[in-house]
C-alpha cells in the first residue's frame, strides 16, 4: 500500500509540477522577449509620461500594446499583477517530488556504493546541503562582483565555474540519476530565491515607494533586472537536467559529469540566441546565430562520444543462445527482491515465465541497453550476467 499511495504522490506531484513550471518558464520566456523587443516610443504623450519602451502584438484574434516604465509611473493602478506564485509554486513541489522520489527512499535512489559508501542519512544531509550552499555562494558572487563595472561577465565565469565543480561533486558523491537531478534542482532553487530574495523585495520597495510619493532607487531595478537574465540563462540547463533521468545512457556513462555540464553549457548558448535574436534587428547587431550552432555542435558532440559500440565477445566467451535456465538464477539473484512474490515495483513480477515472457523486452533495455538496472548496481551484477541476458533476448528470448 505504501508504494502505490508512493506512486499516487509522485503523479501528482510531477503532474502540479510540470503545470507550474510551463507558468513560471512561459512568463518568464516572455518578458525576456518583451524586454528585447520593446522600441522608444514615437506617441508623444507616451514620451511625457516616461514610457521607455513599447511593443505592438497581435494574438488570438487582438491587438496587444505593452509599454514599459523604466522607473516608474505616472500612477500606479489599484490593481497590480504580481509574478510570483508561479516561481514559489514550481519549487514547492519540485521540493516535494524530490522528497518522495529520492530523500524518502535515499538508500536506493540517492546512495551508489560503487560511487561512495556512506549512509542515507549522511547523503540525504548533503543532497539538502547542496542546495543552501550553491544558494550562499552564488549568491555572494552575485552581491560582491555584481555590481561593479563589467562585473556580468565575472559574476557568469565564476558561477559557471561553481556550477561545474557543484556538478563534479555531485556525480562523484551520488547516484548517476540522483546527481544530474540534484544540480538540476540546486539550480532550480537559486532561480526560486533570487524570486523570493531579490526581484519580488525590490518590486515591493519601488511600489512601497510610489505610494508614499518618495523617491524610486533604481537600483531595486538594476539587482531584479540582473537576476531576471540569470534565471533565463538557468532555465534550458534545469529542464535538460530534469528530464535526463528518463534517459540513463546520459548519467551511467563512467564521465556522466562531462556529460551533465557540456549539455547544460549547449543549453546556456542556445538561450543566449533566442535571447539576442529578439532585438537583434533593432539594435543593429548581429545576428547571434554563431550560440545556436555552438549549442548544436556541443550536443551533436556529446551524441557522438554517448553512441555505443558493437560488443565482441572475449576469447572463449560463448556467443550461441541462452535458455531460461541459464537466465532463471540471475533474475532470482539480481531481480526478485524487487519483482517477486514479496514486491512488485512498478507492478513488474519476474518470477515465472509468463511474466519475464511479457517483460522480456524491459529487461533488455534496462539491464543491457540502458544498464538502469539493477538500480545503481545495488546487487552487484557482472557483466558476464549482463552478456547473458543479452545473448537470451537477441537469441530469441527463449523460455524453455
Amino acid at each position: 500500500m505504501e508504494t502505490y499511495l508512493l506512486d499516487w504522490a509522485n503523479l501528482l506531484l510531477r503532474w502540479a509540477h510540470v503545470v507550474t513550471a510551463i507558468a513560471w518558464v512561459g512568463s518568464s520566456f516572455y518578458f525576456v522577449f518583451l524586454d528585447s523587443s520593446l522600441t522608444p516610443p514615437t506617441d508623444p504623450d507616451l514620451q511625457r509620461q516616461g514610457v521607455s519602451g513599447e511593443l505592438w502584438a497581435v494574438h488570438g484574434g487582438g491587438f496587444y500594446h505593452p509599454v514599459k516604465f523604466a522607473v516608474r509611473p505616472p500612477q500606479l493602478p489599484s490593481h497590480l499583477h504580481w509574478f510570483y506564485w508561479e516561481s514559489y509554486s514550481t519549487w514547492l513541489t519540485g521540493f516535494a517530488l524530490f522528497t518522495i522520489s529520492y530523500l524518502w527512499n535515499a538508500g536506493t535512489y540517492l546512495v551508489d556504493k560503487s560511487v561512495m559508501d556512506w549512509s542515507p542519512q549522511a547523503a540525504v544531509a548533503v543532497a539538502l546541503g547542496f542546495l543552501v550552499v550553491f544558494w550562499l555562494a552564488y549568491d555572494a558572487i552575485c552581491r560582491v562582483f555584481g555590481q561593479r563595472e563589467g562585473g556580468d561577465r565575472t559574476v557568469g565565469a565564476l558561477v559557471a565555474l561553481l556550477v561545474c565543480a557543484s556538478a563534479w561533486l555531485a556525480c562523484h558523491w551520488f547516484a548517476g540519476r540522483a546527481a544530474f537531478l540534484l544540480v538540476g534542482a540546486m539550480v532550480a532553487t537559486a532561480m526560486s530565491a533570487n524570486v523570493f530574495f531579490w526581484i519580488i523585495p525590490g518590486q515591493k520597495t519601488v511600489v512601497a515607494s510610489i505610494r508614499a510619493s518618495q523617491p524610486v532607487d533604481p537600483v531595486h531595478g538594476k539587482r531584479g533586472k540582473q537576476r531576471s537574465v540569470h534565471n533565463t540563462y538557468f532555465t534550458l540547463p534545469v529542464l535538460f537536467a530534469m528530464l535526463s533521468n528518463h534517459y540513463s545512457f546520459t548519467y551511467t556513462h563512467p564521465n556522466n559529469w562531462l556529460v551533465l555540464i557540456a549539455m547544460m553549457a549547449a543549453g546556456a548558448a542556445i538561450r543566449q540566441f533566442f535571447v539576442l535574436r529578439h532585438g537583434f534587428k533593432l539594435a543593429r547587431n548581429p545576428h547571434p546565430w554563431p550560440y545556436a550552432l555552438a549549442g548544436v555542435l556541443v550536443i551533436v558532440g556529446v551524441i557522438t562520444a554517448l553512441a555505443p559500440t558493437p560488443r565482441v565477445p572475449a576469447l572463449g566467451e560463448s556467443s550461441g543462445s541462452v535458455g531460461y535456465a541459464e537466465l532463471q538464477p540471475i533474475l532470482a539473484q539480481h531481480c526478485y527482491a524487487c519483482h517477486g512474490a514479496q514486491v512488485q515495483m512498478k507492478n513488474v513480477r519476474l518470477d515465472s515465465v509468463d511474466q519475464v515472457a511479457l517483460h522480456a523486452q524491459g529487461i533488455y533495455q534496462q539491464v543491457v541497453v540502458s544498464r538502469a538496472m539493477p538500480m545503481n548496481n545495488a546487487t552487484k551484477i557482472t557483466e558476464a550476467e549482463r552478456n547473458t541476458l543479452k545473448r537470451w533476448f537477441e537469441g530469441g528470448a527463449k523460455l524453455d
